[in-house]
């Protein structure tokens, strides 16, 4: 379990190398991440190397005791290189090539920017792969499904839907090109999709295209992988990622890495309106998900945010400890604080580091070095794993294709997701966050939200799970479209009839009206977004409406589908419905669950075979009091304990 922080010694003087290494080494800083965007002092011309100040970097930290991630700085190609080839910059949905100036502006599918990118690659791994300093290797980043229109990927679009379809016919089915006269005569005639809002453009194209940008990018970052290997075949990789405006697959940008990285940027501002999701612990689950196994934090908050758009307020007292640790109950190995020093020149000088502007340590960096002592006291959970009864199903597909016909005002693909996350959370459950694809034999709940594109193996995935004697927790918009994202005409949820043993007679898309339903035992919630009219074939009514012309209606059902259980949920409600029904659900399938935690309090568990260590996270701004259920010994206060006391933000991790 190593602590580290982001640092740039491209910006700062070699005598503040010296120096900055001292205090990390002094705050108890393990790793730093370096070079990721240092393509120019790298190679400062065409085929001129310049390694020997990185060289000075990597011996200067490791002389106190701290590794190097290294960065292959791809994602910023030197200006040199933009005036030589100005075909490499990505050309823009508008048509129009992205204007050069901050970061990210290559064509990640330009044959000559690949080509650059591999020789950088290859001399940085010959020349610092033998090195017992440099620990990890991360890829470009922040990679996205990167949009570009140009010739290239106009071509390589192309090419990849002859691929899948075989001919320009079949295209033409696929996406209904009769529509709108948008039938295509010629291949030459298939462009990406536009600047116009995706929701005006034909929605199977666009699907499609975001397929081949995830593809594309997966794919350049295999090559760099491979690139790596082939001089440093023990070199461990990854590269760093987030929910960003094209968010990747991530299942394939990550499957020929060794480990999932993520850039971690809670929210210091907690809402006050308990409807507003604000806890990274869905994000942190889906990114050990992706993998099933442990993952990094590339980047965590270490102050005011502010950069793109104004600044952030600055974390609150224990934030910075707090939520390091929130990373570290849901499965993060290590974790690297963005950034030591604060920039004082470019466009990020006020996204703030553990130190401001003024070079004094304060209150934050003290903080973080709290958070490295309590990180040294936890070797005892390294060889521990995040067992899960319960599992949420992800789609990026789903997420996109909502992302391209907005369904509703206020709907949103993940809010379903989240709801029922949160919901387990409130009763201390571990979650996974998976792909629908993947085994779910060992599950005893399995949570299939918003499963609007059907994909075949998915649809008998989810059908094995229930025949075998799973649960599973379906909800409206699910069986909508099928693999072109294309509407499938039968009543829905069309593929999932049977299995849910009911069907929709019709829908009302509600928005923020708030409307009530009622569940079997007379308790009253508030529903809104959307509302599944359900006609039950073989299934029960779990919830009926309150309101409208579909007053007594089913509004959530049970039905009982070979030797498992299928239950439906036709609306979007407010907290307290899933709060309820997920007790109801732990209930039934022999999930134990936590009654009392306060608000705000998240609870996880990792194990190691012989003993459990529990994890009590205080994310509120309010004192939290949580009585155990016997005493049990701390591991952050080396003492035992029969009642846990919080302060905002504070955990505790104790041994069961």
């Amino acid at each position: 379990m190593k602590i580290g922080v982001d640092y740039y010694p491209e910006q700062w003087s070699e005598e503040q190398w010296r120096a900055d290494a001292q205090e990390m080494a002094k705050a108890g800083v393990k790793l730093i991440r370096v070079a990721e965007f240092a393509w120019s002092k790298l190679e400062p011309s065409d085929k001129q190397f310049s390694f020997e100040w990185l060289d000075e970097v990597i011996k200067t930290f490791s002389q106190v005791g701290i590794g190097t991630v290294l960065g292959i700085p791809t994602n910023c190609p030197p200006l040199w290189m933009y005036q030589q080839y100005p075909d490499i910059v990505r050309v823009g949905p508008d048509g129009n090539r992205i204007q050069t100036g901050i970061r990210g502006h290559r064509c990640i599918n330009s044959p000559v920017f690949m080509g650059y990118a591999k020789r950088i690659t290859e001399q940085m791994v010959r020349h610092f792969g033998a090195n017992p300093a440099v620990v990890a290797w991360q890829i470009d980043n922040e990679l996205e499904a990167y949009p570009c229109s140009c010739e290239v990927c106009k071509a390589k679009f192309r090419d990849w839907l002859i691929d899948k379809y075989d001919s320009l016919e079949n295209i033409n089915a696929a996406f209904g090109t009769s529509v709108w006269s948008g039938e295509y005569s010629d291949i030459l005639q298939i462009e990406p999709p536009t600047a116009y809002p995706q929701a005006w453009q034909n929605p199977s194209l666009c699907l499609d295209h975001y397929r081949f940008t995830c593809e594309s990018v997966a794919e350049y970052a295999k090559e760099l992988a491979l690139t790596i290997r082939r001089d440093a075949p023990k070199a461990k990789i990854t590269t760093n990622t987030w929910f960003c405006e094209n968010t990747p697959d991530f299942y394939k940008l990550f499957e020929y890495m060794d480990f999932v990285s993520y850039d971690n940027y809670p929210t210091v501002s907690i809402p006050k309106d308990k409807e507003e999701f604000y806890s990274h612990a869905f994000h942190l689950d889906l990114m050990r998900g992706i993998k099933e196994d442990k993952f990094w934090i590339m980047e965590q908050l270490s102050g005011p945010t502010g950069s793109w758009a104004p600044m952030s307020p600055t974390p609150r007292p224990e934030m910075i400890k707090g939520y390091s640790l929130q990373a570290i109950a849901h499965g993060a190995d290590n974790i690297l604080h963005f950034r030591w020093k604060t920039a004082t020149k470019g466009a990020e000088m006020f996204w703030h580091g553990l130190i401001d502007h003024s070079g004094v340590p304060g209150r934050r960096l003290f903080e973080f070095s709290e958070l490295c002592k309590t990180a040294a006291k936890l070797s005892v959970i390294d060889t521990t794993e995040i067992i899960s009864e319960i599992a949420i199903l992800y789609s990026p597909d789903d997420a996109y294709a909502m992302k391209i016909q907005p369904q509703v005002e206020g709907m949103y693909y993940l809010e379903q997701l989240r709801y029922f996350h949160s919901a387990f959370m409130h009763y201390g459950a571990n979650i996974d966050v998976i792909p629908p694809t993947r085994d779910l034999s060992h599950y005893k709940l399995v949570i299939a939200p918003t499963m609007f594109v059907y994909d075949k193996a998915a649809a008998e995935n989810i059908y094995r799970y229930v025949i075998n004697g799973g649960t599973l927790v379906m909800t409206n918009r699910s069986g909508v479209k099928d693999s072109n994202n294309n509407c499938i005409p039968d009543a829905l949820p069309t593929v999932f009839k049977e299995l849910i043993g009911a069907e929709v007679t019709e829908y009302d898309p509600i928005g923020s009206r708030e409307q009530t339903i009622t569940d079997f035992a007379g308790n009253k919630f508030t529903c809104r977004r959307w509302c599944d009219v359900l006609n039950v074939t073989t299934a029960k009514a779990y919830a009926q409406y309150e309101d409208n012309f579909y007053r007594a209606c089913p509004a959530v059902t049970m039905n009982r589908y070979c030797s498992g259980v299928a239950y439906y949920v036709g609306t979007v409600c407010k907290s307290d419905f899933y709060e309820s029904f997920a007790g109801n659900l732990m209930r039934q399938t022999g999930i134990p669950r936590l009654k009392g935690l306060p608000r705000g309090v998240e609870v996880t568990t990792r194990t190691n075979g012989l003993d459990d260590y529990i994890f009590f996270f205080n994310n509120s701004e309010e004192d939290a009091t949580i009585t155990l259920p016997k005493a049990m010994y701390s591991i952050i206060d080396s003492s035992g304990k029969d009642k846990l006391v919080l302060k905002p933000f504070e955990m505790d991790i104790v041994r069961k």
